[in-house]
């Protein structure tokens, strides 16, 4: 489990990517939100049919995790959280849209 980063030290982390997309800094900052992943698809497992795996969920929420990680811009003063929110549920939406034979 990832120590907890006080704010100081994770905006350190999010300089020192911005630099050099360190994949070290990267699976730190996964194991940090992993938890938010698995809280969201919590949330929006609970209003689908039972069909619809929670772990499928997550799995997408990861990557949609990861794609924020890689995108978010510390210059643009939004929380991480608030941003990687949008983006996770966005992926997760993705895939059950893919997943929908209608």
């Amino acid at each position: 489990m990832a120590e907890e980063l006080t704010e100081a030290a994770e905006e350190k982390l999010w300089q020192e990517y911005r630099l050099n997309k360190s994949l070290a800094i990267r699976n730190r900052l996964i194991e940090k939100y992993a938890p938010l992943v698995k809280y969201l698809a919590g949330r929006l497992a609970i209003s689908m049919p039972p069909n619809v795996e929670e772990d499928d969920l997550v799995g997408y929420g990861v990557l949609g995790l990861i794609d924020a990680i890689d995108k978010f811009d510390p210059a643009r003063e939004v929380k991480f959280r608030t941003y990687a929110s949008t983006r996770i549920r966005g992926a997760m939406y993705d895939h059950l849209r893919e997943i929908d034979w209608v």
